[in-house]
């Protein structure tokens, strides 16, 4: 039972901080978790100490665990990078997946386009999550395996804007995203690694810029205050 309790709690919290359910940098008290998840302070913390080693939490000395933040630099680093880790990624995968590992993805590919489509972003998110982590297990690369793991926290939390449509346009970048997998998947089958990173590169641009915005929001109005109210605003 406590095995099942500790697998629940990651397995939830992990989901939490993914949707942004739990905000990045939040602090995570552990008094506060033991109660929710009904388990006592030192499996919670074998827990956190778990999430800790795959990108999500981060622990401080003295001063307990909080969720791994989404600062300027982490994001810097992160557009930087995330293009070639998934090239890389995706041409091994091309040459070394197996026949289950493709019927996995497939599975993954249905059930991601059904949330997609029926609108729930946090479903789509962590869909969208497993699907570009089985093509990582895919490469068979575990030094890749590894930076594709943690880059992919920060990939499906920025992702929860993508697959909330709040235009047509948004809804026809998120029908886009989910023909890109099925041809992703048919590049994978046929092993065919240049057509696999040219897709994956394709569908790296159609989100990047969705992603840009949770950074760099759109400016306030300039007409929000008067030049006059702002000046005698206190």
């Amino acid at each position: 039972m406590a095995k099942q309790n500790k697998s629940r709690c990651a397995s939830d919290l992990r989901a939490r901080i993914l949707t942004l359910d739990i905000a990045p940098g939040a602090d995570l008290d552990e008094v506060t978790l033991a109660e929710e998840y009904g388990m006592s302070r030192t499996p919670l913390r074998e827990v956190l100490h778990r999430l800790a080693g795959g990108g999500f939490v981060r622990l401080e000395e003295n001063r307990g665990a909080k969720v791994t933040s989404m600062d300027f630099a982490t994001m810097r680093v992160f557009f930087q990078t995330a293009p070639l880790i998934y090239c890389s990624i995706v041409r091994q995968a091309a040459e070394n997946r197996t026949s289950e590992q493709l019927g996995d993805l497939r599975d993954i590919q249905a059930r991601f386009a059904a949330a997609a489509r029926a609108g729930d972003a946090r479903k789509a998110g962590l869909l969208n999550h497993d699907f570009h982590e089985k093509i990582g297990d895919m490469a068979q690369n575990p030094y890749l395996f590894a930076g594709l793991k943690r880059m992919l926290v920060d990939h499906t939390r920025l992702g929860q804007t993508f697959f909330a449509p709040q235009s047509q346009a948004d809804k026809t970048r998120v029908e886009k995203a989910i023909e890109q997998h099925d041809a992703m998947i048919s590049a994978l089958d046929a092993r065919e690694a240049g057509l696999a990173t040219d897709l994956t590169l394709q569908h790296w641009d159609l989100s990047r810029d969705q992603f840009e915005k949770y950074v760099r929001p759109d400016p306030l109005p300039l007409d929000v205050l008067s030049m006059k109210d702002h000046r005698n605003a206190v």
